[in-house]
């Protein structure tokens, strides 16, 4: 049973908050603010009870190094206008110049700059699971878009926690998921999006034993396009998941469900191009 804020002891302690603010930056300055604005009355349902935030998020594809194109300044800007409260900015994420800051800091929010600057985080490195969850006391994931992901500040590090739950926002999805997967009006048909195959195939199967259609999006949908032999043009494609593509067609066919990618390219004629690789 995933605990609730409110089912945490917060009084007083360090909260560690991972969050999706893996938001489009453009010019310097945060394009679009949807993912941090909706964490919001996490952040604010936490600051009633506990003695500070540290805030935790990646940010593009910066392989593993520190680059300024993929810094969270940007992101420490917006949330500090839109919290109303300062908002400290740290110049890593693990370290003792770090840890020194979250506990001698005067600010209640402090966000630590892009965990995807360490290659440890995609590797769910053990060593930097243990070094970020020595900033806090309580962790709370509220990182619905990236919760798939077995990285170090998603899984790794909550080996680490006794008291650990689940934000506002990702409650919410999971209350929604759990009442459409457990008895979804029929027919019932899931659009699924993101760029890789590799990143869905549990989710994939998963939905085939529940779904009537499978309307497949995003970089992915290329791939198994690709599989059926459609050209896709300079797309992204996972060139050695093909055959795993095929497979996952032939398994929705012999459930009688509908994977339906095509669409996709149906909108790339109509904006007369096919969709590139995305920049973040």
């Amino acid at each position: 049973m995933i605990k609730t804020i409110d089912q945490l002891p917060l009084e007083n302690k360090v909260v560690f908050l991972r969050v999706d603010f893996n938001v489009p930056v453009r010019d310097g300055k945060v394009a679009e603010p949807h993912r941090i604005d909706s964490t919001l009355p996490t952040i604010r349902r936490i600051l009633q009870r506990a003695k500070k935030v540290v805030i935790a998020s990646h940010l593009g594809r910066p392989d593993g190094k520190p680059s300024p194109k993929y810094s969270l300044a940007p992101v420490r800007e917006h949330l500090e206008q839109v919290i109303k409260e300062p908002v400290v900015l740290a110049a890593d994420c693990i370290g003792a110049e770090v840890e020194r800051l979250v506990r001698e800091s005067t600010h209640r929010i402090i966000l630590l700059e892009n965990l995807r600057f360490h290659k440890e985080e995609e590797a769910n490195d053990s060593a930097f699971s243990k070094a970020l969850a020595a900033l806090a006391d309580v962790y709370i994931d509220d990182a619905f878009g990236a919760a798939h992901r077995a990285h170090a500040s998603i899984v790794g590090m909550a080996a680490h926690f006794k008291d650990k739950g689940a934000g506002l926002l990702m409650q919410k999805e999971l209350d929604y998921l759990s009442r459409v997967l457990t008895n979804p009006d029929k027919p019932f048909a899931t659009i699924l999006g993101g760029a890789k195959v590799s990143d869905k195939i549990g989710v994939i199967r998963n939905l085939l034993s529940k779904v009537n259609a499978l309307l497949i999006g995003g970089g992915m949908a290329y791939t198994f396009l690709k599989a059926q032999g459609v050209e896709i043009g300079k797309s992204l494609v996972e060139n050695d998941k093909l055959e795993l593509a095929l497979e996952l067609l032939q398994e929705g066919a012999a459930r009688h469900v509908a994977i339906c990618c095509r669409w996709i390219m149906s909108l790339a004629t109509q904006t007369k191009k096919i969709p590139r690789r995305p920049t973040q």
